[in-house]
């Protein structure tokens, strides 16, 4: 009989090597956008040989679902925080978008990048679609007007690409002030 303990230390093994991976995927992107992105170039980064990035992610497919998702995630972990404990959403999703411009710009930078290729590779399309879906559920508990959480919805995602064209630092009360805008919400309101 096999040791469960050497088991469960090939599968711990299993998912840090696989998120090693991830991490090189993104650090490409990062870098060299995603058509820089193969299994080579992945190895390479993560200092491993082709054939174990190959043996964790069959195709390039696969791999870039992998880094989409795990930006993703991170995303609707903070907006899931930011829905059942922030007292002013709104603002809790302008800091979000803002920090796009700091320290989250390269994260940000390759989520847009995957999420735009999500348009030519059918793959990616589900995941891409979460950041979206996220923002849609936030913007629901401040409005019931379908019309404003698709106003929200497409101000955060024009934001966020503005901020990262302009490569320069952003401003949460402009961005909070846009996004309540978006929703309808007047200055005077006090939450969102």
């Amino acid at each position: 009989m096999g040791d469960d303990s050497s088991i469960d230390g090939r599968k711990a093994r299993g998912r840090k090597r696989r998120a090693e991976i991830i991490e090189a995927t993104l650090a490409v992107i990062q870098r060299d956008g995603a058509a820089g992105v193969t299994h080579r170039t992945v190895a390479k980064e993560a200092g491993i040989p082709v054939s174990l990035s190959t043996y964790y992610f069959a195709t390039l497919d696969d791999l870039l679902v992998a880094a989409l998702t795990s930006i993703v995630e991170a995303y609707s972990t903070r907006i899931r925080h930011i829905i059942d404990h922030a007292d002013d959403k709104v603002r809790g999703l302008a800091e979000l978008i803002a920090e796009s411009a700091g320290p989250g710009r390269d994260r940000a930078l390759a989520e847009r990048e995957l999420s735009t290729l999500a348009a030519r590779r059918p793959a990616l399309r589900p995941i891409a679609r979460r950041w979206r879906e996220g923002v849609a559920e936030l913007a629901r508990h401040c409005t019931d007007s379908p019309e404003a959480v698709t106003a929200l919805v497409a101000a955060s995602d024009g934001l966020c690409a503005a901020i990262l064209i302009d490569n320069a630092p952003s401003d949460i009360d402009y961005v909070h002030a846009v996004l309540r805008h978006a929703l309808g919400l007047s200055a005077e309101t006090a939450q969102g």
